[in-house]
């Protein structure tokens, strides 16, 4: 598959992983334009079995995705649409496609990402910031609307509905140390942590089956919105969905040939284990 001709990003495959570095105008603003190339990205990821995880980064020093484009939302209708008639706005419509791509998709922030930029952090998988450099804001509420690419919807399944409030109500700056402490993020890292840190997550995650990869998130993702027996039957579906679809059996089979489950050495190395069976296909 190629991950050629984006307006506002490049991409790069490098065995797994693909590298998306966005890069488009001053402030890498999200516009029609990205719009256009995520919905690009995304039918490409959707067919290509190759790319187990994507990476999302910024060139630019201060901004990986400053906010969605202002002039689009100046041209919104002031007319209220009635409940049954409401469809899904671009912005919406696309991150939630992008965030059901069956690769791992990890943001490694760097910079600015507010309003549609940091709604777009949140349709991905995972989110990473540097100290000192992120910064992430929800602006929306002080100028008469409300999060509208997702980040009502998604904000309070990472936070829960206390902590959603207090950042889309308040308005304001927070940073990456923040962000984690209110689970906006995975992590917060130095400036010369990060990079390191994506490179070995996406690399380990990039050896194991895509199908198991794609299993699990489907799984994960169904739990948010399921009663707990529906979700435990969507487990067991997505169990045999991988087992159909990978070397998962052969590879119990190799692991407990090897004395996996009752070597005592074994146990305390199944981080290396993991990692050594990707062979056995």
């Amino acid at each position: 598959m190629e991950y050629k001709n984006f307006q506002t990003f490049t991409a790069e495959q490098k065995g797994g992983i693909l590298t998306i570095d966005i890069n488009f105008g001053p402030v890498n603003v999200q516009g029609q334009e990205m719009l256009a190339d995520l919905s690009s990205l995304c039918l490409r990821l959707e067919r290509d079995r190759s790319v187990k995880v994507v990476v999302f980064e910024s060139s630019n020093p201060e901004y990986w995705v400053c906010h969605y484009d202002t002039n689009l939302l100046r041209d919104m209708s002031m007319e209220a649409v009635p409940r049954n008639e409401v469809q899904l706005l671009d912005l919406q419509a696309i991150l939630e496609r992008l965030s059901n791509v069956p690769q791992a998709t990890i943001a490694k922030i760097e910079g600015f990402a507010r309003g549609g930029g940091h709604e777009m952090a949140l349709a991905l998988d995972m989110r990473f910031a540097a100290r000192g450099k992120a910064k992430f804001m929800q602006m929306e509420v002080g100028m008469g609307i409300l999060p509208c690419g997702g980040g009502a919807s998604r904000m309070a399944r990472q936070t829960g509905l206390g902590k959603a409030l207090e950042i889309i109500l308040g308005a304001r700056d927070w940073d990456a140390d923040e962000a984690e402490k209110f689970g906006t993020i995975n992590k917060a890292l130095n400036a010369d942590e990060i990079g390191p840190y994506v490179d070995a997550l996406a690399e380990r995650i990039s050896k194991f089956p895509a199908d198991s990869i794609a299993a699990s998130k489907r799984a994960v993702y169904a739990s948010i919105d399921l009663p707990i027996k529906e979700a435990l039957k969507e487990e067991a579906y997505q169990l045999f969905q991988a087992t159909s679809r990978t070397p998962a059996i052969k590879r119990f089979t190799y692991a407990d040939e090897n004395g996996a489950q009752f070597d005592h050495n074994n146990q305390k190395n199944w981080e290396q284990m993991v990692m050594d069976i990707q062979d056995v296909n």
